[in-house]
């Protein structure tokens, strides 16, 4: 295995709702990969980054934008024409797995259950009726429910509810991030987290860590100390830690994934794993589970450095 040290850009920031949670991922990537001897700038992402890139040629990008901008592929596709080896998920696998309702699709035609939900525009509550609309759909998929935004990630825009006011509540807080809302059948259980990583040798699930949160796990509950409570690995028997990671490697390959992806599930109280979410740009903060995973077993410099020497590679 090579050793030299590497001229690593992480792009993080830009405009999306997540910028502050993305320059912290990047911050915080940037200051292992330092300490495992690597040569590491972060870019903010704006109108002179291309220039910025250009400069400095590096030898691997990893792109730590978080949100719509950052994970639908167009980043990719801009470091695929300046035919530069980037960290993550080819374009097409980032499309596949930015919308919500695409993921859900694709990973239930590849076997894994995931909770019943209906996709609607903000436009269909003007054509038909806000309250003909919500009632439609209160009584297909019966209440509670989950809604959250078509794309985008870190709990933004997420709501749970219950009633009909609640409903009425959470539509209004997911279309100021989205002009489309997802809304899912609520599904209890625990709350486990699958990261799947490939430096080379194929896809592997790290520990799944279990998510135990004070109330909704919310934007506050991820990135703020004292909301939340994570095991690692998560708190069940041998055969159910294994059951998590195969759906999370599932979800990884029948997706079209790369190097890096979390898997977010619920598992019921009969031991079954339903697919919430997958992230393609996983949070790197401190308190990020792929970290809090990849540290479990420390292995948390190696890794980052794996993922570097191993990067993605276009023709």
């Amino acid at each position: 295995m090579a050793t030299e040290p590497l001229r690593i850009a992480i792009l993080a920031g830009g405009l999306s709702h997540e910028r502050d949670i993305s320059l912290r991922s990047g911050h915080r990537v940037a200051q292992v990969l330092k300490h495992a001897g690597h040569s590491v700038i972060v870019l903010d992402i704006d109108a002179r980054t291309i220039g910025a890139l250009r400069a400095f040629s590096p030898d691997v990008v990893w792109p730590l934008a978080h949100g719509g901008h950052g994970e639908d592929g167009g980043l990719q596709n801009v470091l695929i024409a300046l035919e530069l080896p980037y960290v993550g998920t080819h374009s097409d696998g980032c499309q596949r797995s930015s919308f919500k309702p695409t993921a859900k699709a694709t990973v239930r035609a590849g076997g894994v259950l995931t909770p019943d939900s209906v996709t609607l525009p903000r436009a269909y509550f003007s054509q038909f009726g806000a309250q003909e609309v919500l009632g439609v759909v209160a009584e297909h998929l019966s209440l509670p429910v989950v809604v959250k935004p078509n794309q985008g990630g870190s709990g933004l825009g997420v709501s749970y509810a219950s009633t009909a006011d609640e409903l009425r509540s959470a539509m209004v807080a997911c279309f100021s991030y989205d002009d489309r809302a997802l809304i899912e059948s609520y599904v209890t259980g625990t709350e486990v987290a699958v990261s799947v990583v490939n430096t080379g040798n194929g896809p592997r699930a790290l520990p799944p860590v279990e998510v135990v949160s004070e109330g909704q796990y919310d934007f506050d509950a991820r990135y703020n100390p004292g909301r939340s409570e994570y095991f690692v690995p998560a708190r069940l028997d041998d055969a159910l830690i294994q059951r998590v990671q195969e759906t999370a490697l599932t979800v990884h390959d029948t997706l079209g994934l790369g190097n890096i992806s979390r898997t977010d599930l619920i598992l019921d109280d009969e031991g079954t794993p339903w697919f919430i979410d997958v992230n393609v740009v996983p949070g790197m903060t401190e308190n990020s589970l792929l970290p809090i995973a990849a540290e479990s077993e420390g292995e948390l410099t190696s890794l980052y450095d794996a993922l570097v020497r191993n990067p993605l590679v276009h023709p």
